[in-house]
């Protein structure tokens, strides 16, 4: 088994709040969550960047790259407006 932790920084420019930077952050949950991930905000008091912990279990690295890979794709696709980045360690 392969535990994956990774940590997603998003900029928000266009977010004037936190209110709407909750707006983004929870729509991206929702889809991790949709993949089997943990997560979790972690985001700051500054309402024009986010940070989101995610969490999973694979049964092989080779398995757990794939997943970040989807991770990434999805992103890409369906916030294309965003720019992201996840970095992440395989334990």
């Amino acid at each position: 088994m392969t535990l994956t932790f990774a940590t997603l920084t998003i900029d928000l420019p266009f977010a004037e709040s936190k209110k709407g930077r909750r707006a983004v952050v929870n729509s991206i949950k929702e889809h991790l969550s949709r993949m089997n991930c943990s997560v979790l905000d972690i985001s700051g008091e500054y309402p024009k960047e986010a940070q989101i912990a995610i969490a999973f279990l694979s049964r092989s690295e080779q398995e757990a790259n794939l997943k970040i890979g989807k991770i990434e794709t999805m992103l890409e696709s369906r916030y294309p407006d965003i720019h992201s980045e996840l970095a992440f360690d395989l334990l």
